[in-house]
């Protein structure tokens, strides 16, 4: 999932595939589109498996303004179980998010700017659509986001998700990546999770290549179960233009 690009994301298996996607731009660019596509070992989503430890195959698709409007698409399977407000649980089996927002940068100050509105939407499921609206903010190498819902989980309950980043280009065309996250839910008799990760990227013959550890605290092992939210090692392939 993500804000924006955001994203996030083996236990100990390895993958070999990932297809191609294209990319457009207008002749006076001012339009553009994008595609991609990946295979990961596990789709972790603020510290914990929306997959229930198995692999994920995801695809988006993005529009671009060079005004800064855009607006796209994500998609992945998943497997857990979602209860909606009326009480009823269904089990969840693929997820879309649909996103829209703008994207900028304040002046010559160097700080840029996300803010945008992204709803979850998990097809063949009476429970569990929610929408989400997020603000992400970033200077040089560090980034900050929070991201609030009146509806978390489609369970009429607030919660809002802070974030920090910080990105670094090493040698060898590898980039560092850290992560860490706060969950503020507004639910009884919940303590509030917090989750973190460590990530390095780099690209192999045409394809992404990440391999990233994410954990929870005991608070987030107790909320989501510590089976989907223990420590783990995520491998993922990816290939986008």
């Amino acid at each position: 999932m993500k804000m924006k690009k955001i994203s996030t994301l083996l236990a100990a298996s390895t993958l070999v595939m990932a297809s191609s996607a294209m990319a457009w731009e207008s002749e006076d660019g001012q339009h553009s589109t994008s595609a991609s596509v990946a295979m990961s070992s596990d789709y972790v989503w603020r510290g914990y498996s929306q997959t229930d430890s198995e692999p994920a195959i995801s695809g988006s698709f993005d529009y671009g303004h060079a005004s800064g409007l855009y607006a796209g698409t994500w998609a992945s399977n998943v497997d857990f179980g979602l209860t909606g407000s009326d009480g009823n649980t269904d089990q969840a089996h693929i997820e879309v998010d649909v996103y829209a927002g703008f994207a900028s940068e304040i002046g010559d100050t160097g700080i840029g700017y996300d803010i945008g509105m992204l709803r979850y939407i998990y097809p063949g499921t009476d429970s569990g659509d929610w929408n989400e609206y997020y603000l992400g903010l970033s200077y040089s190498l560090f980034s900050a986001g929070v991201a609030y819902t009146d509806d978390v989980y489609g369970s009429d309950e607030d919660a809002t998700y802070y974030s920090l980043g910080f990105d670094y280009d090493l040698p060898m065309n590898v980039a560092l990546s850290l992560g860490y996250g706060y969950y503020d839910y507004d639910m009884s008799g919940v303590d509030n999770p917090t989750d973190y990760r460590i990530g390095l990227s780099t690209e192999v013959v045409g394809f992404g290549v990440d391999l990233t550890y994410t954990d929870t605290d005991s608070d987030g092992e107790d909320f989501y179960g510590e089976n989907v939210a223990d420590g783990r090692l995520i491998f993922t392939v990816s290939k986008s233009l």
